[in-house]
């Protein structure tokens, strides 16, 4: 069964614009100083109906692009009006000043994604950003960058902002960490690499054997908690509390725990890990009264520490910088200290004298 044609006239002098429409097709026609009766006896009239198609084919400029092997067909007013700065614009305002290159039906080769191409074209048509689901919109924000269509491209890195989570960088607590642990058996390797326990207080638990590596545990918590074989290298215990703790064969290179306390601290291991302190920076920190026998101090950081009581026997202190260290009352019984800083150091009541051999400078 055959659809009416519905015609709608709009008299705009001296021009009058007739839309005629039908289901299966969609035509606009354009009439000077004719009018919509005039136009539809012609258009019965199939000489002079092909005559009006004629007239339109040559008045309106008609391109095919070929996308990344996806052809669109659009106007040439499409492509320069709405953004007339852009690439697209510059490209196609003037016919073949580019010398652009075409495939063997003539359409004009662009070598980008269809998929991100075909949002630009819309919004190029009708100024509305639409983008159909599956389509990536930080393609489509790449896409109107490379065109250089700058309002589009402004509209996107807006949405592309608003469809990305927050970076949620708040501190676990300890009720997190406690349930996370609980959650885990004993002989799973946990890795808590890169975490915020910033301020967390965990004291008291058993951390024995998690990898904390660059974890931030500024100002946290650890107060008589068991991290003995924890790998803590390149953790930030900067303010840290860990009095008490049990740090036995605990890694801890090139950690950062200026001003943390680890007074009465135990770093020896029975089974003969020694703990590795190596690089650390533990300026001004509070280990008064540490077991720290076989202790790896290689060119730590220890300038003004509080290393009073501490024993020291074995440990590897070779080029630290022990400046203003007060180091009463301690243990350097066969501790390497070759090349080691000693400026203003405190060596008051040491329970066995240093001998040269211990090269002290």
């Amino acid at each position: 069964m055959r659809q009416h044609r519905v015609c709608v006239c709009v008299c705009v002098s001296p021009v009058t614009l007739c839309v005629c429409s039908c289901r299966d097709d969609d035509v606009l026609y354009i009439s000077e100083e004719e009018s919509c009766d005039d136009l539809q006896d012609d258009l019965r009239d199939p000489e002079k109906a092909q005559t009006h198609t004629d007239w339109l084919t040559l008045n309106v400029d008609w391109l095919t692009l070929n996308v990344g092997g996806r052809c669109f067909t659009t106007t040439r007013s499409t492509l320069v009006s709405k953004e007339p700065e852009s690439m697209l614009a510059h490209m196609f305002r003037e016919k073949d000043v580019w010398g652009n290159k075409r495939d063997p039906q003539g359409a004009y080769l662009i070598d980008r994604s269809p998929d991100y191409f075909e949002p630009i074209l819309n919004y190029l048509r009708h100024g509305q950003l639409i983008i159909n689901e599956g389509i990536n919109p930080l393609g489509v924000l790449e896409e109107a960058r490379f065109f250089g269509i700058e309002q589009l491209a402004e509209q996107l890195e807006t949405l592309v902002k608003s469809s990305q989570p927050p970076d949620d960088h708040s501190p676990l607590t300890r009720k997190e960490f406690v349930r996370f642990l609980l959650a885990t058996t004993t002989k799973s390797e946990l890795r808590c690499q890169g975490l915020n326990f910033t301020g967390a207080d965990l004291s008291r638990l058993d951390l024995r054997y998690i990898n904390f590596k660059m974890a931030n545990l500024r100002g946290a918590n650890l107060t008589h908690a068991n991290l003995s074989g924890a790998n803590l290298e390149r953790a930030d215990l900067s303010m840290a509390s860990l009095d008490g703790a049990n740090l036995q064969g605990v890694k801890m290179l090139c950690t950062n725990a200026e001003g943390a306390s680890l007074r009465s601290c135990n770093f020896e291991d029975p089974a003969g890990v020694k703990a590795n302190l190596e690089g650390a920076n533990l300026k001004g920190v509070d280990m008064e009264g540490s077991q720290m026998t076989g202790i790896n101090l290689r060119v730590a950081t220890l300038k003004n520490a509080k290393l009073k009581n501490c024993n020291l026997r074995g440990a590897t202190l070779a080029g630290t910088d022990l400046e203003n260290c007060d180091l009463s009352g301690c243990d350097l019984q066969e501790a390497n200290l070759r090349g080691s800083n000693v400026k203003g150091a405190i060596f008051e009541e040491m329970l066995t004298p240093l001998h040269m051999s211990q090269s002290v400078r």
